[in-house]
């Protein structure tokens, strides 16, 4: 079990390329990306130790139907393990979220994510992989599935390949190619990304530790 899991680490430093984001600052990322990300990173530290914050739901609940304001949009995987207001330790109100079995995205999300940064004005996007994607594990056994569940593993075959079918190397490619498709397909989230105004950053999420370790921007 032990090689198991020094093998699959090492297979997804290799995918990521060591290139980790320690302290994520820059001369493009404004004020508001830069607190967001801390408040998404101290969220995520303490929801891995157990320390999880305590807050009036009811009241949150109440001053919410008033309006929205997200600090940060999450593309995230369906699994149930992974929910990200959990992760983050976050309130009701605080994430702007996209899910869908395997992380991928459709027009249609890119779309949610352009109202998100456009008229909610959410500084930070993250497109989160996580350990032993279920999604991805198929994707990687088989080319094609009949039903619906065809179109998520058709999805997910750019990363497959591009990791030679390994699982764990696989989601974070994934995530690399989620993140191109933001910028290929978006001029406004390019565009706010140019300016200052969005951070997007990719991440990881181990299901055995509940770490999230964050990639650097320009994949």
């Amino acid at each position: 079990m032990k090689m198991e899991l020094n093998r699959r680490q090492e297979n997804l430093e290799k995918a990521k390329g060591g290139d980790f984001v320690k302290k994520h600052m820059g001369p493009d990322v404004n004020l508001r990306s830069q607190e967001a990300f801390e408040r998404l990173k101290s969220g995520n530290r303490r929801f891995v130790e157990g320390k999880h914050e305590n807050w009036d739901v009811i009241k949150i609940r109440k001053e919410l139907v008033k309006g929205q304001h997200p600090f940060a949009m999450i593309v995230d995987c369906a699994d149930s393990r992974t929910t990200p207001e959990f992760v983050f330790d976050t309130r009701l109100g605080d994430l702007f979220i996209t899910r869908k079995a395997g992380n991928y995205l459709e027009p249609g999300d890119i779309g949610s994510l352009e109202y998100g940064a456009e008229h909610l004005k959410v500084p930070l996007l993250v497109v989160m992989g996580h350990q032993s994607c279920g999604a991805v594990k198929a994707a990687c056994s088989k080319a094609s599935a009949d039903g619906n569940l065809g179109e998520v593993i058709k999805s997910l075959q750019p990363a497959v390949e591009a990791a030679k079918k390994d699982p764990e190397a696989a989601v974070i490619e994934n995530v690399k190619i989620q993140i191109r498709k933001i910028r290929e397909n978006s001029k406004l989230l390019r565009r706010l990304e140019n300016e200052g105004k969005l951070m997007i950053v990719g991440a990881y999420y181990s299901l055995e530790s509940g770490e999230v370790e964050f990639f650097k921007e320009g994949f």
